[in-house]
C-alpha cells in the first residue's frame, strides 16, 4: 500500500506528511484543547457522582465543547486573556451546579496513556468506577505533555544533548506554567474542587523514588502521579496497563511498594488490559479493591 500517505503527528521529521502540514495555529489551538479539556475533565468528575439532577455535568461539558469549538473555528477568543475569562467562567458554572456531598469512595487512574483516558481502551473503566459509587480522578493530560517536553531537559543534563534544545524547552514550559498556574488558580477560586497538582510538584513528590532518568513511555511521571493521586486524597488507585508494555510495569506495577512507603494508605491495583484478559477478570479485581476502600471509607465516617 506504499502509494497511501502516512500523516503522522510528530515534530521529529518520522514522516514525510504529504499534503498536511503542522502550522502555529493548529499547535496553539491543539495546546488550548488539552488545556480546557483538562479544566472541563477535572471538574465534570468532581460534581458528576454528587450532582443532585443527574446529566446536569456532562450537559455542561457539552455545552462548552460547542463554544469552544466555535472560537477554535474562527481562530479568536479562546487564548490570552479569553482564555482566563473561560476558564473561570467553567469552574464558576461547574460550582453552580446543586450537589450533595455524600462520602464516597475516591478513585484515580493512571496508567500507559491510551488505556489511562481511552474508554475503548480500558473497558469504561470510569463509567464502571461511577456505577459502583465512586468519585474518579483521572492526572491532566498537560502534565504528560510538560513530561515529554521536559525530556529534552534531562537529556541535555544525563547526556550533553543540544544546548539550544534544552534552554528554549525550558523557557517554554515556563510560559506553559503559567497557563497552568492560571487554570489551577480558576478553581481554586470556587473553593469547593480539589485542585489539581501542578506538574512542578509532581516531578518533586517523584524525588529519590525513581531517577528522572527512567522515560520510556510514562517512565517516572507514572510513579509520580500514584504518588500526587494518595496525597490529593485519592488512595484508591487503579493503574492500567496494556498486556507485555515493559516500562509500563516497571514504572507502574514495579514501583506499588515503593509507592506504599512514601503513602501507606495507597490501595493499588494494576489492572492489564489486553485481548485475551475477560471483563469478569478485570472488574473482580477492581471490585476487590473497593471493597478494601469501603472498609476504610466506613472507619472514616465513624
Amino acid at each position: 500500500m506504499e502509494q497511501i500517505p502516512v500523516i503522522s503527528l510528530n515534530l521529529k521529521g518520522m514522516e514525510k506528511n504529504p499534503g498536511f502540514k503542522l502550522t502555529f495555529s493548529m499547535l496553539l489551538q491543539a495546546y488550548s484543547g488539552f488545556i480546557y479539556g483538562d479544566i472541563l475533565m477535572a471538574l465534570s468528575n468532581q460534581v458528576r457522582p454528587y450532582e443532585v439532577h443527574k446529566g446536569e455535568a456532562d450537559a455542561l461539558v457539552k455545552k462548552w465543547n460547542v463554544f469552544l469549538s466555535e472560537k477554535f473555528a474562527h481562530n479568536s477568543g479562546y487564548i490570552g486573556w479569553a482564555m482566563k475569562r473561560n476558564l473561570n467562567k467553567i469552574a464558576s458554572e461547574f460550582a453552580q451546579i446543586e450537589v450533595n456531598k455524600t462520602p464516597k469512595i475516591k478513585v484515580g487512574i493512571v496508567g500507559e496513556i491510551y488505556m489511562k483516558y481511552s474508554p475503548l481502551g480500558n473497558n469504561n473503566l470510569q463509567q464502571f468506577l461511577e456505577d459502583q459509587g465512586c468519585e474518579v480522578m483521572i492526572p491532566s493530560m498537560m502534565g504528560f505533555l510538560y513530561y515529554g517536553a521536559d525530556n529534552a531537559v534531562t537529556d541535555r543534563k544525563y547526556y550533553g544533548g543540544r544546548f539550544f534544545s534544552s534552554t528554549f524547552t525550558q523557557f517554554a514550559l515556563r510560559q506553559f506554567y503559567k497557563v497552568e498556574d492560571m487554570s489551577n488558580e480558576a478553581i481554586r477560586k470556587q473553593k469547593c474542587f480539589t485542585v489539581p497538582s501542578t506538574y512542578r510538584k509532581t516531578k518533586k513528590l517523584n524525588e529519590g523514588v525513581l531517577d528522572y532518568g527512567v522515560k520510556m513511555g510514562e517512565g517516572w511521571l507514572l510513579t509520580a502521579e500514584m504518588l500526587e493521586l494518595a496525597e490529593s486524597g485519592y488512595k484508591n488507585i487503579v493503574c492500567t496497563q496494556p498486556f507485555g508494555c515493559l516500562p509500563n510495569h516497571i514504572s507502574a506495577k514495579g514501583m506499588i511498594r515503593a509507592v506504599t512507603e512514601r503513602a501507606p494508605d495507597a490501595n493499588i491495583v494494576p489492572i492489564d488490559y489486553d485481548p485475551s484478559a475477560t471483563h469478569v477478570n478485570q472488574e473482580n479485581r477492581i471490585k476487590l479493591m473497593l471493597s478494601i476502600a469501603k472498609e476504610r471509607l466506613a472507619k472514616e465516617t465513624e
